[in-house]
């Protein structure tokens, strides 16, 4: 209990820490500031081709827009590296039931789905469980929020 409060509130710093990209550049990602690894080290392939989450490896990183991906394998990272707007969470990662109401919430890699061919990570089960009663709902109001959104996510 002690590691995942730990971890979550890690999280959670990571979060405020985040920066916004100027006009042009990649849309906001959660990234921790203290190691800047995506997915807090979770291989975001993983999520398609075992349908779970799975810790990527040193060995395996991907630096993009100075963001480090990991992952299992060669295979995941060029997978990566090839369709990044593919296994690039949702929103960057930030909580779509959050980013339908107006908030940039970041998400939390042991709380996702896939919808739409589209990974989405969530703050809690109970945001998860809001998301699968109506994915296309929140989607489209997560849609029409984020560029206003993500405009207030820290630099």
């Amino acid at each position: 209990m002690r590691l995942a409060l730990g971890w979550l509130a890690g999280f959670a710093v990571a979060a405020l820490y985040m920066s916004a990209a100027p006009a042009g550049a990649p849309e906001p990602l959660v990234v921790n500031p203290n190691t800047g690894l995506a997915l807090s080290g979770f291989d975001p392939v993983a999520y398609f081709t075992d349908g779970k989450p799975e810790f990527g490896l040193p060995e395996w990183e991907l630096r993009r827009d100075g963001v480090v991906w990991r992952f299992r394998n060669e295979g995941d990272r060029a997978a990566f590296a090839d369709h990044p707007e593919v296994y690039t969470p949702g929103f960057g990662g930030y909580d779509p039931v959050a980013v339908a109401r107006g908030n940039s919430v970041p998400g939390h890699p042991l709380f996702w789905t896939v919808a739409g061919e589209r990974l989405y990570l969530f703050y809690n089960e109970d945001a998860r469980t809001e998301f699968l009663a109506d994915p296309g709902g929140v989607v489209a109001r997560a849609t029409r929020k984020w560029p206003e959104v993500s405009r207030t996510i820290a630099r």
